[in-house]
């Protein structure tokens, strides 16, 4: 075997450290932000929390009016509730009603 000369052998790692200077650096060279994706996630179950107890408020505030209107008092027993028409009652017009008093009138009315 030929030996390899230190000249060839300078030369050579001269031009391997550039080579080895120009490749990305793969530590660097895909970009991670999980804060953003638990940001996100966050903001999601926070939405989906909100609307969960809106629709709640609605239904809550939907038979609470049906109650002090008196739309579902039994027919026959005139102190009882048809609970099955408290579940199945419309008191307003619109879902949106429910929410607005719900959310303005929190306090109980004298």
């Amino acid at each position: 075997m030929k030996e390899i000369s230190k000249e060839r052998k300078a030369a050579e790692g001269k031009v391997m450290h550039i080579y080895k200077e120009s490749s990305p650096a793969v530590e660097n060279l895909y970009e991670f932000s999980y804060i953003n994706h638990i940001a996100w996630t966050a903001a999601v179950v926070l939405l989906g929390l909100v609307v969960w107890l809106s629709v709640a408020l609605v239904n809550a505030e939907n038979q609470r009016h049906a109650l002090m209107t008196k739309q579902c008092q039994d027919k026959v027993f005139t102190t009882e509730i048809d609970k099955k028409c408290l579940r199945m009652v419309d008191s307003r017009e619109h879902w949106w009603q429910h929410l607005h008093y719900a959310l303005t009138h929190t306090s109980p009315e004298v």
